[in-house]
């Protein structure tokens, strides 16, 4: 079917002479701290410079149960239902006017703005500025492994440079076995960064296979963490980065393991008062995503040399369980979506 412009389009009919759009599937929340449900959204027309994804597969991330529950400014109060998601792997499937690199049926892997005026990926179709964090996906990039890449794989890579450890020193990992840890100490560990990997128990073989150096079982060690760490390094880490700790107290607890000197990062804001003892640079992290770095982190997936471990793939109606779940904790590798 063509539009009157004479453009081919996917997803309009004609109904006594106008036109319709038709809906897509879609997970949302409709109010704010609602919880997220399926619903039918308007399937989106790329603008100029955009282009329309049929997306595969969507990733599951922290991000996705925080949004609907943040302090939103006058701006920037969202438009509801909000569709949630932010990792995306599929398909282009219609160009917006303008000049694009992209051309339908190319593959490709990306991240949406988190501006809550966008759709997130929790859905059939995504329309994303052509020059936001989108990607071709390489040839020998399974679109499931795409999908689980780019918020885990940036984050770890931005990570490890804040850290700014030098070849022999030490990171602590706190979380290590979800997504983002995995690939931070698959990334340290080529670097010849000494991992010390957080986790529990069972997920102790599968860190080591990712260049862990020592793993610490937070199931027997509860409580005693500390003790743990200073077993390893009597003298303190080189830098520490905190996936779980939601609180000041904690962070600051696990931030006293680091050196005079050192760094420790929170990447769920808690970087804040208490401190760790003076000498140690406490900070927030904040993702800042890129093209570049994305596609250098797809190549190196492609090729191998990056695995991010892939939990679970479900349909997209299983979503609000599994968000409660990863709410939960104890995440151990992405959740995917399958569209």
């Amino acid at each position: 079917m063509r539009s009157r412009a004479g453009r081919a389009t996917v997803g309009i009919v004609t109904v006594g002479g106008d036109w319709e759009v038709l809906p897509m599937r879609a997970i949302a929340v409709s109010a704010f701290r609602a919880e997220p449900g399926p619903v039918e959204v308007p399937k989106p027309e790329p603008a100029a410079g955009e282009v329309r994804v049929k997306i595969e597969y969507a990733a599951l991330n922290p991000h996705d149960w925080q949004s609907p529950d943040a302090s939103w400014s006058a701006a920037d109060r969202p438009v509801f239902p909000l569709v949630i998601g932010v990792d995306f792997a599929g398909r282009v499937d219609m160009i917006g006017s303008g000049d694009n690199p992209f051309r339908v049926g190319d593959p490709v892997l990306g991240r949406v703005g988190t501006a809550v005026r966008r759709a997130g990926t929790y859905c059939e179709y995504v329309c994303v500025p052509q020059d936001s964090p989108i990607v071709l996906s390489p040839r020998d990039l399974a679109p499931r492994d795409a999908a689980a890449l780019p918020s885990a794989g940036m984050a770890a890579a931005q990570l490890l440079k804040a850290a700014a450890v030098r070849p022999g020193g030490r990171l602590l990992v706190i979380g290590a076995a979800g997504g983002v840890g995995s690939c931070l100490t698959q990334l340290a560990a080529a670097r010849d960064v000494r991992v010390i990997a957080a986790v529990r128990g069972d997920e102790r073989t599968r860190m080591g296979a990712l260049g862990a150096t020592a793993t610490i079982d937070t199931t027997v060690w509860a409580g005693a963490l500390e003790a743990a760490v200073r077993e390893t390094c009597p003298d303190g880490v080189d830098a520490l980065v905190d996936l779980v700790s939601t609180d000041p107290a904690s962070f600051a607890a696990h931030a006293a393991l680091v050196r005079r000197g050192g760094v420790a990062l929170s990447s769920r804001g808690a970087a804040g008062p208490p401190t760790a003892p003076a000498g140690a640079r406490c900070a927030d992290f904040r993702l800042i995503p890129t093209a570049v770095l994305l596609s250098t982190l797809a190549k190196a997936s492609a090729s191998g040399a990056l695995s991010v471990p892939i939990d679970v793939e479900l349909p997209l109606e299983k979503a609000p369980r599994a968000l409660a779940e990863n709410r939960a904790g104890g995440a151990r590798g992405k959740t995917l979506f399958v569209l």
